[in-house]
């Protein structure tokens, strides 16, 4: 069994009341098959709340990761739609999507 070492990075911007996050995952199974996807998040403060900028930075970076998740996972069916399923005799799939 291989273990492998995915990266997510999240940067975030604070400008005002917005806080902006941008979770970049990174894969690397081989050296020529680098995938990255990102998802994004954002936060707005409400002008009657007190300014605690840490959750803005929760807020942002948490949708982001959920954006992340949900962009992943349709990385994956769209995988699954174009890979799976038995091979013919010449490497092709024997069954296309309808």
């Amino acid at each position: 069994m291989e273990d492998k070492h995915w990266t997510v990075r999240i940067h975030i911007i604070e400008d005002g009341d917005d806080t902006r996050a941008e979770a970049v995952l990174t894969t690397q199974d081989t050296p020529q098959d680098l995938m990255a996807v990102t998802g994004r998040g954002v936060a707005h403060r409400s002008p009657v709340d007190r300014p605690v900028p840490e959750i803005g930075d929760e807020l942002a970076a948490s949708r982001a990761l959920e954006d992340l998740a949900i962009r992943l996972h349709d990385v994956a069916s769209d995988d699954i739609v174009d890979l799976a399923g038995p091979a013919d005799q010449e490497g092709s799939l024997a069954w296309e999507r309808p």
